[in-house]
């Protein structure tokens, strides 16, 4: 068990593994997988135990004054849509922690750029942390 929720482990498919996401979609698990192999990490991948469905309502007893109890047939019951199979990703190093690995800027791409947090969570194409937060030739003509 984790101390906390940022390092979490558990046992998959019978070796023990540090977590790196839970309920991941497929085109999710694909993405991590790579990164995750790129930088040498052996990647568990099981599919993550259906959600707790809420326990089925008891039957009313059918009453004399009911349309029920006159012969006719009650409502079907409504059938819940399947859930979408989603994944729980690990990785066998348990010291790994998803967390300190991209803010300790420990996680490269194949290209070998840095994998930063918006990379991380698929938020841009790439991961190029270079920005420039101004523009050269401005400080340049200022001091000209």
């Amino acid at each position: 068990m984790a101390i906390n929720k940022n390092h979490e482990f558990e046992e998959l498919d019978g070796v023990k593994c540090a977590i790196v996401e839970k309920n991941a979609s497929p085109e999710r698990v694909a993405f991590l997988k790579n990164i995750l192999e790129q930088n040498r990490y052996t990647v568990v991948v099981v599919a993550s135990p259906p959600p707790k469905a809420a326990p089925a309502p008891k039957p009313v007893e059918a009453r004399p004054d009911d349309s029920v109890g006159r012969g006719e047939a009650p409502a079907a019951p409504v059938e819940t849509p399947a859930p979408p199979s989603t994944f729980t990703v690990g990785v066998t190093d348990v010291t790994f922690n998803p967390t300190n690995a991209i803010f300790g800027r420990l996680l490269k791409t194949k290209s070998g750029q840095v994998v930063t947090l918006a990379y991380w969570k698929q938020e841009e194409q790439s991961s190029d942390d270079t920005i420039p937060y101004f523009a050269e030739d401005e400080i340049i003509s200022k001091w000209k």
